[in-house]
C-alpha cells in the first residue's frame, strides 16, 4: 500500500472507529502526522484527497474538520468524475480511447526502436510510487500514453487521441485519489506495456493496452452507479 493510501485509511478509520466524528476538527497536522507515525507530506495528500471526496472540510487559516458526511454531501463528489451525464458520454469516451489506444500500442511495438523502448522504460522508473503525488501521476501518464501513440507512426491517429485523453483527465485525478492502489496498478500496467513495446510483441501490447484503459472505464462505471 502507498503511503498516502495509508494515510488515507487511517484516518478514515478514525472516523468508523467513533475517534473522530462528524463535525470533528482534526489535531493540527504535525501532530496527526506523529500520532499515525506517516510524514506530513503524505498527511496533507491525504487530507486533500478526502476532501475531494467530500469526507473533509478544510477551512482556511482555522482547520480540518470532518463534515456532516451525509449521504447527499458524499454523492455530489461522484459530479466531479460523471458531471451528472445522462447520456453516458464520458464513459462513451473511454469506450473509443480504448479501441484506438489499444491498436496504436499494437503498431507501437511493431516499429519501436531499441531506443524507444529504453524511453518508455525510463519514463516508468522514474516516477517513486512511495513519494509521487496525484498531480505527478497524472502527468506521468499523460507523457507515457502520449510517447505511446507518437511511436505508432501516425500523426492524425496521435492528435486524435491527445484530444481524447484531455477530456478524461479528471476522471483519472479522481481514481488516483480514490481507489486503494491506483498508483501501484498505473505503473505495474505501464511498465508491463513498455516491456511489451520493447519486445515487438503487439499482440500482448494491444492487449495489455485494452485492459489498462478498460480498468479505469470499468472503475468509471462503477462509481457512476454507486
Amino acid at each position: 500500500m502507498a503511503v498516502t493510501d495509508e494515510a488515507i485509511e487511517k484516518i478514515k478509520a478514525m472516523i468508523v472507529s467513533g475517534e473522530l466524528s462528524p463535525g470533528d476538527r482534526l489535531p493540527p497536522e504535525k501532530e496527526l502526522a506523529e500520532r499515525l507515525g506517516l510524514s506530513r507530506s503524505s498527511m496533507r495528500e491525504a487530507v486533500k484527497a478526502l476532501e475531494v471526496i467530500r469526507v473533509l472540510d478544510v477551512r482556511r487559516g482555522d482547520g480540518t474538520y470532518v463534515t456532516s458526511l451525509e449521504p447527499h454531501l458524499l454523492l455530489e463528489a461522484i459530479s466531479f468524475v460523471v458531471d451528472m451525464h445522462d447520456d453516458d458520454s464520458l464513459l462513451e469516451l473511454f469506450a473509443v480511447r480504448r479501441m484506438l489506444e489499444s491498436q496504436a500500442t499494437g503498431l507501437a511495438a511493431g516499429s519501436a526502436t531499441s531506443e524507444d523502448a529504453e524511453g518508455l522504460l525510463a519514463e516508468v522508473s522514474s516516477v517513486d510510487s512511495t513519494a509521487v503525488t496525484i498531480d505527478d501521476l497524472v502527468e506521468h501518464d499523460i507523457r507515457f500514453h502520449r510517447e505511446v501513440v507518437r511511436l505508432a507512426g501516425n500523426d492524425y491517429l496521435a492528435s486524435l487521441l491527445d484530444g481524447l485523453s484531455s477530456q478524461t483527465i479528471r476522471a483519472r485525478v479522481w481514481r488516483g485519489l480514490t481507489e486503494q492502489g491506483a498508483v501501484e496498478r498505473t505503473l505495474s500496467e505501464h511498465l508491463a506495456i513498455a516491456e511489451a513495446i520493447g519486445r515487438h510483441d503487439s499482440a500482448l501490447a494491444t492487449s495489455l493496452a485494452t485492459a489498462h484503459v478498460a480498468g479505469v472505464e470499468r472503475w468509471l462505471r462503477q462509481a457512476a452507479s454507486a
